[in-house]
């Protein structure tokens, strides 16, 4: 009988070992992610050399669609910078549609640009219009343009400007289990149109399963028509889970845009549950519904307009014939609780951390 004993504590032991180390506290790990993601951000990390300016060049930004928040937050930051720089700027309106983008491509080709930058909407969508813009010697560099971060030689890309979206995602998700204390009910939004939305959303459905959380639904609707699909998803999502549905987590501001009023027809209060939480980008609407408490508590933002200064630096790179930066921006969570210091001028994360200056600085401007 002893003999047994001993036996099954040896094999107990051994399965213990085999299973390594016990798994960390959920609930510290996760508040521990959203505290090193909602500090200030003072400090400039961004690239110590560059070439001097390369002058006298005209570029056009190809921007997905000008009504997304984090696409016209980008495209100013491009305007500022080429003013900064000396360059002269022409900005084409995809207008949300595969159409409209393939139209400006080729408005943006005939005008025979120096660079252009891909603004928000998947290379891979565009393959002929890239491949034409290689071949003609054009240097493409692009924001949110694909899953890879940096050069992208598969697509023609000097490089591609983003966070970590992998872990914007899961500072989201985060956010939320913290916030469910531990037992969040989320509904994810995403686009299928685009392969980065694809890769955030599983990203935080992983997450949020991985902390013992439960993901009701996950919602595969255009970006480009959220103003007509939103309210009414709205309302049957409510419909079917009720009480269950304690969080929403979109890919992007742009959903909550127009779930508000359904959610107030619901009886709904701008604080009460489900909580909307956005993996990006931090538009200045999302700002204005955390800092007035309605309907959108939390977006893990981008520094959009310091990422359109750093899209003008990489094709001054490129036309100096040098490597991308190697720049990754930071990200921020953005709360009721900071959402007073971090906002610029435009409502916006744009970080206190000189990055004007050091790029003036960088291309021989200061």
């Amino acid at each position: 009988m002893k003999r047994r004993t001993v036996l099954q504590m040896s094999i107990a032991m051994m399965a213990l070992i085999a299973a390594g180390p016990a798994l960390a506290d959920p609930m510290a790990d996760a508040k521990g992610v959203v505290d090193k993601y909602a500090v200030r951000v003072t400090t400039w990390d961004g690239p110590k050399e560059s070439p001097k300016a390369q002058e006298g060049k005209t570029i056009v930004v190809l921007a997905g669609d000008l009504k997304n928040g984090g696409i016209l937050g980008v495209t100013t930051g491009v305007e500022e910078a080429a003013a900064a720089i000396g360059w002269e700027v022409k900005v084409l309106d995809g207008a949300g549609s595969i159409g409209g983008r393939t139209a400006a491509f080729g408005q943006a080709m005939a005008l025979k640009p120096a660079g252009i930058i891909i603004n928000g909407f998947d290379a891979v969508e565009q393959g002929p219009a890239m491949a034409e813009a290689k071949a003609a010697g054009i240097p493409l560099v692009a924001w949110h343009a694909g899953p890879t971060i940096g050069p992208d030689e598969a697509n023609g890309l000097f490089a591609n400007v983003s966070t970590d979206a992998m872990e914007v995602s899961k500072a989201a998700a985060d956010w939320a289990y913290v916030d469910a204390k531990g037992k969040p009910g989320v509904v994810i939004f995403t686009d299928s149109t685009y392969a980065i939305a694809i890769a955030k959303a599983d990203r935080m459905k992983e997450e949020i399963e991985k902390l013992g959380g439960k993901v009701l639904e996950y919602v595969d609707t255009p970006i480009a028509e959220t103003s007509q699909r939103m309210p009414l998803l709205t309302t049957s999502l409510l419909q079917r889970y009720g009480d269950e549905w304690t969080h929403s987590l979109a890919i992007n501001d742009l959903y909550f845009d127009f779930m508000g009023p359904s959610l107030a027809a619901a009886g709904k209060g701008g604080a009460d549950a489900p909580i909307n939480v956005a993996a990006g980008d931090g538009s200045e609407s999302a700002y204005q519904r955390i800092r007035a408490g309605q309907f959108q508590k939390v977006t893990v933002a981008e520094p959009l307009n310091l990422q359109g200064w750093q899209l003008v630096d990489e094709l001054n790179r490129a036309f100096a014939g040098e490597k991308w930066s190697g720049y990754l921006s930071p990200l921020h969570v953005v709360t009721s609780e900071n959402v007073e210091f971090d906002g610029g001028p435009k409502n916006t994360f744009d970080p206190d951390n000189g990055y004007r200056d050091e790029y003036k600085k960088l291309w021989g401007k200061m």
